[in-house]
């Protein structure tokens, strides 16, 4: 069986989320599964500097431009065909928006006319034999599944992934004159939203199956409040939708192998993540206080992650004897608040503003705990990761973390199964209330012990998910 993923961003390529991870990691699972995954991508600047094994195909017009395909491999064997059109691609930086985080402009064209090529390639129309399924995701690809309901000839199955419903891909109705669709398309039940056009709508209308990150997620995405504009449609489409949870890379992200922390660990000899949480209290300026529960966050910094609340909670963390690292970017004024709190107590809490992959893989390993307090959270890896390295989550009851973290209530603790912590609902007191579990659990060493146990024994890879992915394939090309 052969895929074609159409994205925006593949790790290690692009990436400036979970999508990249995603659609750098799900297709060498599939191969696992006897799919043939193959990526379509913009022809960044990135992408087409970091592929490997490139070939340069046929040249062809599109818009006006003589354009071509260039096809490579990641660095990990992911295969990939990139869209070389240098009037949409040909810039760095985010693939979005600019410095400033306005949106780039022809954003909207440029998306429709990657996805039109997107249709081309999967319909064998470019060299490239066709494809048996395409795998859209997210807006950037929501018109492909448009553009495959206007064809006549036979086309592949379609799939669109839901990474996050908070970005709809919304445009002037006034693009529909330069995205090749019949007029009949800009309608209620079609490309139309409040006036304006959604490509993220034309995905969920269209494909003959919609996923979304987290079975949990597939059902608060139905509610009017969780929909988010879009709950009515969903609940129309929940015959045709569902919540596969994602996974994590387990080969990049592994203790025992991961050559960017101090020392490697295993679940049997757990003395190499003490070295990384020394190295990690000296490499960010805290006290080396070995019997300090250190916590951390490696998120975009924004009120959907509810970093706002933890701004509030640093106080209740330095007054229970804990350290805080926070690494990542976003509101501004969330970014100045953890500043803030970065030099009024150097020694207990940390900052770093951006987003370094190594210090990720280091902050990991040497948090004792991770916090995400989400006020919504469609699957999140940040605390797949943690798991992986015994850090014990910390995460709001919502979402793909209400999926895979096991709250350490009474009964979870008398099984033995528990792997996190988590409250509900998303608010400071209950935060407050999460934050000072934890600490009661960090001051219990022989508990603390089983969840880390309990966390590295998780299987969060993409094996299983692969397998589901697989079979709605096979189910949608009969």
């Amino acid at each position: 069986m052969r895929v074609l993923f159409v994205a925006s961003e593949c790790f290690p390529l692009i990436k400036t989320g979970g999508l990249a991870d995603v659609v750098g990691a799900l297709p060498l699972a599939l191969s696992e599964q006897n799919v043939e995954a193959t990526v379509f991508l913009p022809g960044f600047q990135l992408v087409l500097k970091g592929l490997k094994k490139k070939a340069s195909h046929k040249p062809f017009k599109l818009n006006g431009e003589t354009v071509n395909l260039v096809t490579g491999v990641t660095v990990n064997g992911v295969r990939v065909i990139a869209l070389n059109a240098p009037k949409l691609f040909d810039f760095e930086g985010n693939p979005y928006q600019l410095p400033d985080g306005r949106d780039r402009e022809g954003n909207g064209a440029r998306y429709a006319a990657f996805s039109r090529v997107a249709v081309d390639v999967a319909m064998g129309n470019h060299g490239e034999p066709a494809f048996d399924v395409v795998h859209a995701h997210d807006w950037q690809a929501g018109l492909v599944c448009a553009y495959l309901s206007a064809e006549k000839a036979k086309v592949p199955a379609s799939v669109v992934t839901i990474h996050n419903l908070a970005f709809q891909g919304i445009f002037p109705k006034s693009l529909m004159g330069e995205i090749a669709l019949p007029e009949r398309y800009y309608s209620e039940e079609g490309l139309e939203y409040w006036d304006k056009l959604s490509f993220l709508k034309a995905g969920i209308v269209y494909a003959d199956h919609v996923t979304t990150v987290s079975p949990s997620y597939a059902l608060e995405i139905q509610s009017d409040n969780g929909g988010m504009g879009f709950g009515g449609l969903l609940r129309f489409r929940g015959h045709a939708l569902s919540g596969i949870v994602n996974g994590i890379d387990t080969q990049i992200w592994n203790p025992q192998t991961d050559p960017d922390i101090p020392m490697t660990y295993t679940a049997a000899d757990l003395r190499g993540k003490a070295k990384c949480k020394r190295a990690l209290q000296k490499d960010m300026g805290l006290q080396q206080k070995s019997d300090a529960p250190l916590f951390a966050v490696v998120s975009r910094l924004t009120t959907q992650k509810g970093l706002d609340l933890l701004v509030d909670a640093v106080e209740q963390i330095k007054m229970l004897g804990g350290q805080l690292v926070v690494v990542g970017s976003g509101d501004k004024s969330i970014e100045r608040a953890f500043k803030s709190a970065t030099e009024a107590s150097p020694k207990n809490v940390a900052c770093f503003i951006g987003y370094d992959e190594t210090l990720a893989h280091r902050v990991q390993a040497g948090a004792d705990a991770i916090i995400i307090p989400s006020r919504f959270e469609p699957c999140g890896l940040t605390q797949l990761c943690a798991m992986r390295y015994g850090t014990i989550p910390v995460v709001g009851r919502v979402g793909g973390l209400n999926d895979t973290v096991i709250d350490a209530n009474v009964a979870a603790l008398t099984k033995g199964c528990a792997t996190g912590v988590q409250f509900s609902p998303i608010d400071p007191h209950m935060l407050a209330a999460a934050i000072n579990r934890s600490f009661a659990l960090y001051r219990q060493p022989k508990l603390w012990d089983e969840i880390v146990q309990n966390c590295l024994a998780q299987d969060v890879s993409w094996s299983a998910s692969a397998e589901d992915y697989a079979a709605l394939y096979a189910r949608l090309i009969g």
